[in-house]
């Protein structure tokens, strides 16, 4: 494990055309990194998230994505993602591929990838016609039992990006409150970027939180407010109305590339980008 800046660490394992995973359920989604790597200007990416929110919106209006596996994306409690929407139906800024499952089809192929499984195996998918619209989920006949079973294929991103509490000198993480596939997401990940918004000496027991022992960790970037504007359990709350704020700014081509220009491209990190938000409010 590196201790190393955002730039640093995203320039290193994140190449044009990766597989990316930027997990994180509710909190602790990696805004930070993802601002980072339009900043880098990278494209044609293979985007994984359980649930793509603004960040993924940004990234595919930004041009980064060129096919996104999911299992829902929206703006929370707010409405649509406007930039994926306008990428999948007309193809802007360029078109945008789709394999869409369910939130239990996506455990399954995270934790197939995890275990460097070929597929998982669910019955989520028996009782639906997903499978039409997406070819990649296919089915097959247990050898023990004969029953028949729906298989998708195993989540290996090339780069899983996280955000967590906090780290040790180490690089051994902590991962507290909400979790999603984030512990999923890394162990199948070919390497692993993990923002924190500290680092600490030693890292103190908590119930139902996760340790990434540090040799799963490639880089620990120190970036408090990373998470922002989602939350960070036990730093700070979700920004709720930067939320509600952000479905009128991504309707609009013109309104949502000038908002990325003054504050993602034009910053030089995340704690410019936030000082650029105060500065806005101001």
């Amino acid at each position: 494990m590196r201790l190393m800046s955002l730039r640093e660490a995203l320039a290193a394992h994140v190449a044009d055309g990766d597989c990316i995973a930027l997990e994180g359920f509710t909190h602790l989604i990696p805004f930070a990194a993802g601002h980072e790597l339009i900043r880098l200007g990278r494209r044609n990416l293979h985007l994984v998230r359980m649930t793509p929110d603004l960040i993924y919106d940004q990234m595919i209006g930004m041009g980064c994505a060129r096919r996104l596996t999911f299992s829902w994306g929206g703006n929370p409690g707010i409405g649509s993602l406007h930039r994926l929407r306008d990428a999948v139906e007309h193809g802007w800024p360029q078109p945008l591929e789709l394999d869409e499952h369910s939130h239990a089809g996506m455990a399954a192929a995270y934790c197939a990838g995890a275990a460097r499984l070929p597929f998982g195996v669910l019955r989520g998918y028996l009782d639906n016609d997903l499978d039409k619209a997406n070819p990649r989920i296919g089915r097959i006949e247990c050898p023990f039992t004969g029953e028949r079973l729906a298989a998708v294929p195993a989540i290996n991103p090339d780069v899983t990006i996280l955000h967590a509490q906090c780290a040790d000198r180490e690089g051994n993480v902590a991962i507290q409150g909400i979790v999603g596939a984030q512990r999923e997401a890394a162990l199948a990940a070919g390497a692993v970027v993990v923002t924190v918004e500290e680092i600490v000496d030693q890292l103190a027991p908590a119930m139902n939180g996760i340790v990434l022992p540090h040799w799963t960790v490639d880089a620990v970037v120190h970036c408090p407010g990373g998470a922002y504007p989602s939350y960070a359990h036990g730093h700070y709350t979700r920004d709720n109305a930067f939320y509600q704020r952000w479905d009128a700014i991504a309707r609009d081509r013109d309104t949502f590339n000038d908002w990325m220009r003054e504050h993602v491209l034009e910053t030089d990190d995340h704690a410019g980008f936030l000082a650029s938000l105060q500065a806005k409010a101001a």
